[in-house]
């Protein structure tokens, strides 16, 4: 089972590490898909620094948080698609595999 997350930032340099760290923290790799509004912060800088470890990653205008939302959901490939703020982490190094252990 593959999963996607989408973690949609506009000036979110200071805590979007903390979501990509989490991200790929995971026991269960994912998609990773970041949509960016069109920082000018640092953010795209910080988010660029991970290289290959990103799955995606767009930098445009948007209308919104959730127009920027449905743009990672129309490049997610995942079986089960989540999101995950930029100024949100996950907690636990196992929440993706418990996560497709619901869909299994």
């Amino acid at each position: 089972m593959k999963i996607s997350v989408i973690t949609v930032a506009l000036n979110r340099c200071d805590t979007i590490r903390d979501a990509i760290e989490s991200v790929l923290s995971q026991t269960l790799p994912a998609e990773h898909i970041i949509v960016d509004g069109g920082s000018s912060d640092g953010t795209l800088e910080m988010v660029r620094s991970y290289g290959r470890k990103i799955a995606q990653v767009v930098s445009e205008p948007d209308h919104g948080i959730y127009d920027a939302m449905n743009k990672g959901i129309r490049l997610a490939t995942g079986d089960v698609v989540g999101i995950l703020n930029a100024d949100d982490f996950f907690t636990n190094p196992v929440v993706l595999e418990k996560v497709a252990s619901v869909f299994e």
